[in-house]
């Protein structure tokens, strides 16, 4: 029983008055919808709609709408609630480089913050979106329908350097952290057994060819990476990709790997700065950074002279 149905249980068994219980209903709770209310115009929330069963936030900007799940402290939505934003000038540059019409992997869709704003913004493109965890996945497809998004392609299924089925480790009050390892180290954790495939024998199956990359699955991006060799190098999209030191650490090998890896194909690594990208050396104690975007230096030349502060 939540707080609000037992304050009005005690005023129905006769345990408060009439007027105690509206006292105590807008005391403690119908006066923070006024609070929300004022708080939300200094964020990228425009809207929190409370249905049955339902909580639903509509993004100030884009108009998208995002499902809040129960129980998750971090979950998008309320992340831009307590923020202000999420990752806005990464997307805002995703879609500087992405055209219309373009074939994109969003790896670790999570509950579909990317595919959504890609696919509503580029709707001559194609998003396959990839998530191994059932209830994170669920989450996405919810959001997918919210929205009445029809190209996105979302599949039940992750991403590494082989193909199986492993262990995947899920806490649900933090369900961005779902990983191969148990990254957070909680003794608490859920465990999930979920399909993983190659990037290369995916692609090959489906005969796909992609233009962009997006991979954030907490730590194991390298081995994701690594089954996609021959497909990145074959059709040189652009990545983007999260680096932690923290969760790479995991998997024990540093985000420097990464950089090494994509050297070998010929690609670069950028950061954001301001509006534009700024060339990256290496990884160190003092890099603040955690998102990242490879261009290949020949195929996306004519993007680094456009998006890309010149020395």
């Amino acid at each position: 029983m939540n707080k609000l149905t037992k304050l009005k249980e005690e005023f129905l068994n006769g345990q408060i008055t009439k007027y105690e219980y509206v006292d105590k209903m807008y005391a403690y709770y119908h006066a923070i919808l006024f609070d929300y209310s004022e708080f939300m115009k200094n964020t990228n929330i425009s809207k929190i709609e409370i249905e049955d069963d339902a909580v639903v936030f509509t993004c100030r900007d884009s108009q998208i709408k995002l499902s809040c799940a129960k129980d998750d402290v971090c979950l998008t939505p309320l992340t831009i609630l307590n923020f202000g934003n999420y990752e806005s000038a990464e997307l805002k540059i995703q879609l500087q480089l992405i055209q219309d019409g373009d074939t994109i992997f969003d790896i670790g869709g999570n509950v579909g913050w990317y595919a959504i704003h890609v696919a509503k913004a580029r709707p001559a493109s194609i998003i396959y979106a990839f998530e191994p965890v059932p209830w994170t996945f669920n989450e996405m497809q919810k959001n997918i329908s919210l929205n009445s998004i029809n190209n996105i392609q979302n599949h039940n299924f992750g991403f590494s350097d082989k193909t199986g089925e492993f262990e995947f480790f899920f806490d649900p009050a933090i369900s961005g952290n779902a990983s191969l390892v148990n990254v957070a180290e909680k003794k608490d954790i859920q465990v999930f057994k979920c399909k993983v495939n190659t990037l290369d024998d995916y692609t090959k199956d489906k005969k796909l060819k992609i233009d962009f990359i997006k991979c954030d699955v907490e730590g194991a991006e390298l081995l994701v990476f690594k089954g996609g060799e021959a497909t990145i190098r074959e059709n040189k999209p652009i990545i983007f990709a999260e680096m932690l030191r923290k969760w790479s650490a995991k998997f024990n090998y540093h985000p420097n790997a990464i950089i090494d890896f994509f050297k070998t194909l010929d690609y670069s690594p950028y950061v954001i700065n301001g509006e534009k990208l700024q060339k990256f050396g290496l990884v160190d104690d003092d890099t603040v950074e955690t998102n990242y975007f490879f261009l290949h230096n020949t195929r996306h030349a004519d993007l680094v002279k456009q998006f890309v502060y010149q020395a």
